[in-house]
């Protein structure tokens, strides 16, 4: 009996001497990820509301976070529970529901806070990394690609450009950060497409640090106004309609009393530049906009239906509050 233990014993230290090595070793992408989670998931907090939770992360250690504005919803307050276990009164600063991006504030110091990327140079195909607290989870992790950029789903009433992503967002992740590989915060995780598998997107960082900005200065923000529907122009599309541009976008209608309306803008105008700046697509002309400010005058390169280039310039209104 003595000499059958000693034998399964070492049988069991030969086995775990062969497979210890192996179980240990990672591929570079885990050990990414595992980067990544391991320094983001500090900035990472619950937001909470009589009726609702969500997420938000932590980008300034002084206590300003961002998240979305369906999580805050129409409160003044907030509770913010921190990756440490603290719970704050987090007071809602601003929101824009044209981009569902909100700013809260706690009165904390020295927090973890996350580095932030730009979204602008986002390429389809690299990683992405999404923690949130899905279903009452704190802090979980998914990880997937950037599957699209500048999406406009119809029936989300969100005019950001979306990141689309196959990282996995479930309710009560909203809010929270869409990471590179870097562990950079590169969007605010916002919806999914009901009915759907890999269907996620986020709001780009550089539209939501540009809401965050006007929040923290003046406390209300401002967006640039034409007041026209667009939709992006492929090489697909122009090829099968035989339109006499390849790229850009093309006015479906203007509203009456609007900027563009004023400018002389017509439908079926393809807009193909901006103040000499190529339009490849929607996302080009709303980044293009959000440099600019209402009252501005900006030039539209414009190609008509037939044809015919033309310079448009056009002084641009303030977009009504929502």
């Amino acid at each position: 009996m003595r000499r059958t233990t000693r034998m399964k014993s070492s049988a069991l230290l030969l086995f775990l001497a062969i497979s210890t090595p192996l179980l240990a070793q990672r591929s570079t992408e885990e050990e990414m990820v595992i980067r990544v989670a391991r320094n983001a998931t500090p900035a990472v907090v619950s937001v909470s509301r009589e009726g609702g939770s969500g997420s938000g992360v932590i980008v300034r250690n002084d206590g300003v976070i961002l998240t979305n504005a369906h999580v805050v919803g129409t409160v003044r307050t907030v509770e913010v529970r921190t990756a440490d276990g603290r719970t704050f009164s987090g007071t809602v600063l601003g929101r824009d529901p044209s981009v569902d991006v909100a700013v809260v504030r706690v009165q904390a110091t020295n927090l973890p806070a996350a580095q932030l990327g730009d979204s602008d140079r986002l390429e389809v195909g690299q990683v992405a990394v999404a923690i949130g607290n899905p279903l009452g989870l704190d802090r979980t992790v998914t990880r997937g690609v950037v599957s699209a950029t500048n999406r406009d789903p119809q029936g989300f009433g969100i005019a950001a450009g979306l990141i689309q992503t196959d990282a996995a967002i479930n309710p009560g992740n909203s809010g929270g950060p869409l990471l590179d590989s870097s562990g950079r915060v590169i969007g605010i995780n916002t919806a999914i497409l009901v009915g759907t598998t890999g269907l996620g997107f986020a709001v780009p960082i550089n539209v939501a640090i540009d809401v965050m900005q006007q929040i923290l200065t003046t406390g209300r923000v401002r967006r640039t106004y034409l007041g026209i529907d667009l939709r992006t122009i492929t090489e697909e599309i122009a090829r099968y309609f035989s339109l006499p541009v390849s790229s850009g976008v093309v006015i479906v209608a203007i509203g009456r009393g609007t900027p563009a309306q004023r400018a002389g803008l017509q439908v079926e105008d393809f807009i193909v530049g901006i103040d000499g700046q190529k339009v490849e697509d929607e996302g080009d002309l709303r980044r293009m906009l959000r440099a600019h400010q209402p009252g501005d005058t900006v030039r539209l390169d414009i190609v008509r239906a037939r044809g015919q280039r033309q310079t448009v310039n056009v002084q641009l209104g303030e977009a009504p509050a929502q």
